[in-house]
């Protein structure tokens, strides 16, 4: 059996599918990836022997300017996204028996599956893209919790017109291309009645905050033996843990000054710092011998190493921290990291900060109660329930259902 995976975002979004790649390889099912055609998607995926096919422009190349896209650029993005659905991902799909699509609106997928005939799924590492009287929209204002009925749904069908004005056009001229009839509403046609959630249960328990019949999987973690490099390694071996500081693929355009910020908060803990440089290019501020930069490291390797985590929130990070048992810090920018900043707060394995831009005072006062004494214990007993067998999961499920 042969199976395509497709995900367009950062690392994120692209690891997960890495995961279900294996575990897919290891039910004796072959597996390729449409992934970005960044370098480090091409070396993750040649690293764990999956082949990768590239497509769309370069995720990083989008988002490492000196401002955030504009809508303009959305616009933009969201054609060529299309025009690659029906280009190399259509391609990559021949000869194969399932799709399963994620990242960001992979709205030609399905349409690539109809003319084939094979099996289609759509699935999503948080709950949050997906229509629900619960929470409003990314990106737009609302009643998170409790639900906020009518202002949530208005808010829902005013998203849906946007996923319309930015993938509609472009995606009902290649359906017409390929004797496909239009689709009226693009987001309920690219996540169907029963989307998956590729989600660990103990961060994310509930199934009800969204209107659609989700499917379960547990979160899809790619197994990582790389040993950490020996410079970093003798750092670790100097002192006390150091206090890890990294803000993955965020580019913290709202805080030019984190690395300084974030640098003088830990050391007036009196502990050391490991700054990940991330896509923000985060820095050392000094020379001394109390902070260490790195780049792209095996978290899991590392995470069990350090005092606590300060981090964005991405779900991927939340999880490997979480099952480190590492306490945390989450300093949430976009979309879903506001939730996992709140659930790691409410299991008391780390705080929340409040809002996207931290200060010397307001980190000061996060890392305080990461450091106690109780929040690490919290955090080492909660380590030990996260489960590590989604992928698996989900490539049982993918396997039936493609069969």
């Amino acid at each position: 059996m042969r199976v395509l995976l497709m995900s367009y975002g950062s690392r994120g979004d692209v690891e997960p599918v890495a995961a279900l790649a294996v575990a897919l390889r290891e039910l004796g099912a072959e597996a390729l990836v449409c992934a970005p055609p960044d370098e480090e998607f091409a070396e993750l995926l040649d690293g764990v022997g999956v082949e990768h096919v590239p497509f769309g422009p370069s995720v990083r190349a989008l988002v490492s300017g000196t401002k955030p896209p504009t809508p303009e650029d959305a616009f933009r993005v969201a054609a060529e996204l299309v025009d690659a659905h029906f280009g190399p991902v259509a391609e990559a799909a021949e000869g194969c028996d399932a799709l399963l699509a994620t990242g960001l609106m992979p709205a030609g997928a399905r349409s690539v599956t109809e003319k084939l005939g094979i099996g289609y799924v759509c699935a999503c590492f948080h709950p949050f893209s997906l229509p629900s009287a619960h929470y409003p929209p990314p990106g737009r204002p609302g009643k998170p919790f409790p639900p906020g009925e009518t202002d949530n749904r208005v808010l829902w069908a005013l998203d849906a017109e946007k996923v319309n004005a930015l993938y509609g056009e472009a995606l009902n001229n290649h359906r017409a291309s390929i004797g496909l009839p239009p689709v009226a509403d693009v987001r309920d046609h690219v996540f169907t009645d029963r989307p998956w959630l590729a989600v660990d249960p103990v961060l994310e328990p509930r199934l009800d905050l969204t209107d659609l019949d989700v499917v379960p999987t547990g979160a899809w973690i790619l197994p990582d033996e790389r040993p950490l490099p020996d410079e970093l390694s003798a750092f670790l071996e100097a002192g006390e843990p150091p206090v890890y500081v990294g803000f993955g693929s965020m580019r913290m355009h709202g805080s030019p000054d984190v690395a300084r910020v974030a640098i003088e908060a830990v050391r007036a803990q009196g502990r050391r710092v490991l700054v990940g440089s991330g896509w923000a290019d985060l820095a050392l501020i000094d020379d001394r011998d109390d902070c260490f930069v790195v780049g792209e490291v095996n978290h899991q390797a590392l995470f069990p190493r350090v005092a606590a985590v300060v981090h964005h929130g991405g779900a991927g990070t939340t999880t490997t921290a979480t099952r480190a048992g590492a306490p945390q810090v989450v300093v949430p920018q976009i979309v879903d990291q506001p939730y996992w900043a709140d659930r790691v707060a409410e299991l008391g394995i780390g705080a929340a900060h409040d809002g996207a831009t931290p200060t010397f005072e307001s980190l000061s006062a996060a890392l305080r109660t990461a450091l106690a004494p109780g929040t690490r214990a919290r955090a080492a007993a909660v380590a030990g329930t996260i489960r590590t067998d989604g992928a698996t999961v989900a490539a049982k499920l993918l396997l039936d259902a493609a069969g």
